[in-house]
């Protein structure tokens, strides 16, 4: 696994990987500041028409104006936190574009002479990144109160992570040589190894600025992983699809 880990981190830095790591975090970007700037506006203007409804219940027409400055500042804190502890659900979304060129770079340098494997078709890779999104926010919703609990938040945090980006990143690397049942067959058998290769990703994914290349790091090393993990060499396996 830590092997499999060193050749990860070690690819990134090639020059295919830098393309498809700049394209995914220009995405990831521009996506954080558009969700930033709609929630902002949404939020001013919930705060402002409480102000004028405030205004008009009870006067007080300065201190209902500081009142909304402060809840729109508080908002927009809030914005900037949420974006930061958000930034796992948007790379495993946008990261869903891109499995697929991580995987052919990852398989041609390292296995050239198995066969390769078939590229996932857009819908199926955009359900899994979707999905992941999804539980990876639902993840943070329900350990938000446990942050306030001596930290047990974190621990319950990265624990999800490592359970659920393990998951689907090997998912979506052992579905490019086997049908999604087969693909899912496998995690089951093997979940322990997955589920540790999940844990370098979720502490990959804890790294600020650093996990925008999470969609790289953790693709490469499930493709290791699912290497390692076939009960036959790959080259043997021919690729299936539901």
């Amino acid at each position: 696994m830590f092997e499999a880990a060193v050749k990860a981190l070690t690819q990134m830095v090639s020059p295919p990987f830098r393309h498809v790591l700049f394209k995914s975090i220009g995405l990831a970007l521009v996506m954080i500041v558009l969700i930033g700037v709609g929630l902002n506006h949404v939020f001013s203007w919930i705060a402002a028409s409480g102000t004028t409804w405030a205004e008009a219940t009870t006067g007080g027409h300065t201190a209902w104006q500081i009142v909304a400055w402060v809840l729109s500042f508080a908002a927009t804190l809030g914005i900037i936190t949420g974006a930061v502890f958000l930034m796992p659900a948007v790379t495993a979304f946008v990261g869903s574009f891109f499995v697929d060129e991580i995987a052919d770079e990852v398989e041609h340098e390292h296995y050239p002479a198995e066969k390769p494997g078939q590229a996932l078709p857009l819908w199926l890779a955009l359900i899994e990144g979707i999905k992941t999104a999804l539980l990876t926010i639902v993840v943070y919703l329900v350990t938000l109160p446990f942050l306030f609990v001596a930290g047990a938040g974190l621990f319950i945090l990265f624990f999800a992570n490592a359970y659920l980006l393990g998951r689907e990143y090997f998912l979506l690397a052992a579905m490019r040589f086997r049908s999604p049942e087969e693909a899912r067959a496998l995690r089951k058998s093997h979940h322990t190894q997955v589920f540790l290769a999940g844990m370098l990703i979720a502490l990959f994914v804890s790294i600020p600025i650093v996990n925008l290349a999470t969609p790289l790091f953790a693709m490469a090393l499930m493709v290791h992983m699912h290497k390692r993990l076939s009960p036959q060499r790959v080259e043997l396996i021919e690729p299936k699809r539901a």
